[in-house]
């Protein structure tokens, strides 16, 4: 569910001022099983996933886990551009939804 934009009190509306990460979209970090984890632009197929510009996350570089890396890579992590790999359905075990704008795979 989206966080509400605006609302409305005795008849007052009132606009959001912070901004709202966009987290939902096509670019996700992706674990898989043997320990790999990648990110990269996602697309499900009926075999299981393409991911599209995407990179082996080699060294996460966090101190509190991967869900760090929601907010985009920390100085720590080590990124490895793969380009596009296929990855068969029995091999995914989760995906994570990240900040869109700050994960730049171009």
């Amino acid at each position: 569910m989206n966080a509400p934009q605006t609302m409305k009190i005795d008849d007052v509306e009132y606009v959001r001022k912070d901004p709202v990460p966009v987290t939902e979209g096509d670019i996700k970090i992706v674990i898989l099983d043997r320990g790999f984890v990648y990110v990269g632009i996602v697309q499900v197929t009926v075999d299981g996933l393409i991911l599209k510009n995407a990179s082996n996350i080699r060294q996460w570089g966090t101190t509190k886990g991967l869900g760090e890396l929601v907010e985009g890579p920390l100085s720590g992590t080590k990124l490895d551009k793969v380009g596009t790999i296929r990855v068969p359905a029995h091999a995914v075990i989760s995906m994570i939804d990240v900040e869109q704008a700050k994960w730049n795979l171009f």
